[in-house]
């Protein structure tokens, strides 16, 4: 048998040589997928579909690789010049070097890859909700600071790169990060701005209803209202239903479908966010919409039955005890809220008894490889 120091060499002299390949495709990240002369699957940052690149090994695995970019042999039709002077180094974005035309190509097949892989479903979306707004549309960002620089995470790094202006953010976020990078603060900030600023209490509005924003909120206000909008279409209540929204925040998807509801009832394990959602209740006049602070999997239904059932979940999806307490209290249909398409799949598979009925992404967060989805399940 070769000692084992003959295969670490093999596969040091891997990772310092260079290959050509052809980029065909796009991570779940958004990294370009190509293929490696021994078949391996090898993703690469900064990569588009059609792209011929010259490219080194950096880590390898018995089955994928990742790689950085030498030269670009042949660009692809897709691929643009990066309008931000950090990109790719910053791990904000992931789609500037292409197309907004092809980064929605990608997370339709991300989509639709995720539901047939995972969820054997034959459901496809079609095309992407969105508001046509590529940028300045985040209200929170998370500033990070070593003492001598702020900024953002380098991709897949703890280490910093410094910024001074942020194409997503909105103007007066940007206005806030110049001010603070001149100061060089010693820690982090989180940085949000809501319909009044950044004056709080921070308020933002959606449809007419006015929401205080504390804990969870959608950082893009313009695709949480077409968010939103499809959700209570699924919904489709009346004075008559019963509504039951887990994971439900500061309240906002619950006063905005549940107000068709004759009544409604929010879950939120976080007291700030039940208590910042009883506010909200209370200045919009309804009456009918109750907040309590459980967790999703084992709080006291005491006899109630949900029409419909709304889960907006962390991005880990349903834990399998919140599957179960959903098939426990039947509803006739579930309006899921996802910002991951695997995970959603799964869920999908796993919620036996119910059919997928309609399936929607929207655009919620541009220059990102982030989709989020909303999907309508009926029980039989």
């Amino acid at each position: 048998m070769l000692p084992r120091r003959f295969f670490d060499r093999i596969k040091h002299m891997e990772k310092e040589s260079t290959q050509t390949v052809t980029v065909t495709g796009y991570s779940s990240g958004g990294e370009g997928i190509a293929r490696l002369c021994d078949g391996r699957v090898v993703f690469i940052r900064g990569a588009a579909r059609g792209d011929i690149l010259e490219i080194k090994l950096n880590k390898l695995q018995s089955r994928s690789a990742q790689a950085d970019i030498i030269r670009i042999l042949t660009p692809s039709p897709n691929r643009v010049e990066p309008d931000c002077p950090v990109y790719p180094l910053c791990g904000g974005c992931d789609f500037r070097h292409v197309t907004y035309e092809e980064e929605l190509q990608a997370k339709l097949w991300r989509v639709n890859d995720a539901m047939e892989r995972i969820g054997g479903l034959s459901a496809r979306v079609d095309s992407i909700i969105r508001t046509g707004q590529i940028g300045g549309y985040r209200n929170k960002t998370v500033l990070h600071s070593d003492g001598k620089s702020l900024g953002f995470y380098k991709a897949k790094s703890h280490e910093i790169v410094p910024i001074k202006k942020c194409a997503l953010l909105k103007d007066d976020l940007n206005a806030a990060l110049g001010n603070l990078s001149a100061q060089k603060p010693k820690h982090d900030i989180t940085l949000r701005s809501g319909r009044n600023g950044l004056r709080p209490p921070l308020e933002e509005e959606l449809d007419g209803l006015v929401f205080r924003v504390a804990g969870f909120f959608q950082i893009n206000r313009d695709a949480a209202l077409l968010l939103y909008n499809k959700a209570r279409e699924y919904a489709d209540l009346s004075k008559s239903d019963i509504l039951v929204d887990l994971y439900c925040g500061v309240g906002s998807l619950t006063l905005y479908v549940g107000r068709d509801a004759g009544y409604a009832m929010g879950i939120e394990q976080n007291p700030d966010s039940v208590k910042a959602a009883r506010v909200n209740a209370r200045q919009n006049g309804y009456t009918h919409i109750e907040f309590i602070s459980a967790d999703a999997a084992c709080w006291d239904a005491n006899n109630l039955k949900p029409d419909c059932l709304i889960v907006d979940p962390p991005r880990k999806g349903l834990l399998k005890n919140t599957v179960a307490k959903i098939l426990e209290l039947s509803p006739k249909k579930i309006v899921y809220v996802s910002c991951d398409p695997a995970t959603l799949a799964r869920d999908i598979k796993a919620l036996s008894g119910y059919t997928l009925a309609d399936l929607s992404a929207v655009d919620m967060f541009p220059r990102t490889a982030n989709i989020e989805c909303c999907g309508l399940l009926r029980r039989g």
